[in-house]
């Protein structure tokens, strides 16, 4: 059996309880956009910085009620979850130019969910080579730039509207 090892996320596991208030509606609330790496507020959604990023620019798209499933997304938060999507990934393009993308959304805790309550799309940038030994030996995942950069370059490139 294969084992992916990834040492970086224990900060993100220890801190994290279900009973801890909800992150994506917090940074909602503060208004403090910079302190909380939001690149993006739309009308029903907004786009944010993964904090515990797998790749430089790993964004999530998530609704601004608190919703926890994706059945539960009205038809206009769905549709702006997608067309957020979209925005942020012609940002990403043309800030980090990627050679490809993972998206997916993790629903409940067996299928990987950190954060139950409130559903969000990851949108994870991905360039070839972008995986080394550094996690395997090292215990570290090099990341090239730190959020604020990464929001400033999104920023730039046309992330928000």
């Amino acid at each position: 059996m294969d084992r992916l090892w990834a040492p970086w996320r224990m900060a993100y596991i220890k801190g994290h309880r279900d009973s801890t208030p909800c992150f994506l509606c917090a940074a909602l609330r503060s208004k403090r956009d910079s302190a909380n790496y939001v690149v993006e507020r739309g009308r029903d959604c907004f786009a944010i910085l993964n904090r515990f990023p797998y790749a430089t620019g790993h964004l999530m798209i998530a609704p601004n009620a608190h919703r926890g499933s994706l059945v539960e997304l009205t038809d206009a938060e769905t549709l702006e979850m997608m067309e957020l999507t979209r925005r942020m990934q012609r940002a990403l393009d043309k800030a980090l130019r990627p050679h490809g993308y993972n998206l997916g959304m993790n629903l409940g805790r067996v299928a990987g969910a950190g954060l139950l309550g409130h559903v969000h799309q990851h949108v994870v940038p991905r360039w070839n080579g972008d995986t080394n030994f550094m996690p395997v030996t090292a215990e570290t995942k090099v990341m090239p730039m730190t959020l604020a950069g990464v929001r400033r370059a999104l920023l730039k490139s046309g992330g928000r509207r």
